[in-house]
């Protein structure tokens, strides 16, 4: 091969690996640009899902005070200054079933979100009341399934206890200090409104008191 050639074909390698390597550079440049657009956009999403956030747990928020303002329909209420707060030894007479407020045992009954399958004493669920916990009682008009239903959502929901009350006229009862509200079914959307309005509510009258480490039987 003459020596033009040889500096011929030298050139073209070099042209080639020239090429290859601004093919390379390219390449290169193209990913950063990938990955520097990807990384902006999963830092604009993390943003917008944030602030989404933010505005969906403003607004449940902004929807459980408003439905903490508004009456429960077919509620019954008492006037609580009427309600005596005595702490007593003996059995209590209670003008209404389940009580809802009045002279009750020093004892509370746990509310921490707690089940009972057995009946428990009024004197000692009542206080729970006065710490702001609301009690879900039923009797045998309940349909097992509602039963479990409001099991569930009681044993989700701190300041709440639950017990059957062969006694009571309803076949489901939620009763807070001062008010009461009878349902048929679980799905009622009333209870969810009144565990929303008084479970620690604004008729609480030892508000942030205790509900653990009381009774867990009667």
């Amino acid at each position: 091969m003459s020596k033009t050639s040889k500096k011929a074909a030298t050139e073209a390698r070099r042209a080639k690996i020239e090429e290859a390597r601004r093919a390379e550079r390219a390449r290169e440049r193209r990913n950063r640009i990938i990955t520097v657009t990807v990384s902006a956009l999963i830092v604009v999403g993390l943003v917008g899902w944030g602030a989404y956030a933010i505005n969906d747990a403003n607004e449940k928020e902004d929807q459980q005070a408003a439905a903490a303002k508004k009456p429960v329909r077919g509620e019954k209420s008492w006037d609580a200054k009427k309600l005596g707060r005595n702490h007593v030894q003996q059995k209590v007479k209670y003008p209404m079933n389940p009580p809802v407020g009045g002279d009750h045992n020093q004892a509370w009954m746990t509310c921490d979100g707690t089940v009972y399958t057995k009946p428990v004493a009024n004197e000692n669920a009542v206080h729970s009341l006065e710490h702001g916990a609301v009690w879900v009682t039923y009797n045998d008009k309940a349909a097992d399934a509602d039963v479990k239903t409001l099991a569930d959502k009681v044993a989700k929901t701190p300041y709440t206890l639950m017990s059957p009350d062969k006694t009571q006229s309803g076949a489901i009862m939620l009763s807070a200090w001062g008010h009461q509200l009878a349902v048929d079914k679980a799905s009622d959307p009333r209870v969810e409104q009144f565990l929303t309005k008084y479970v620690q509510g604004s008729q609480t009258p030892e508000p942030g008191a205790a509900c653990t480490n009381g009774l867990t039987a009667s």
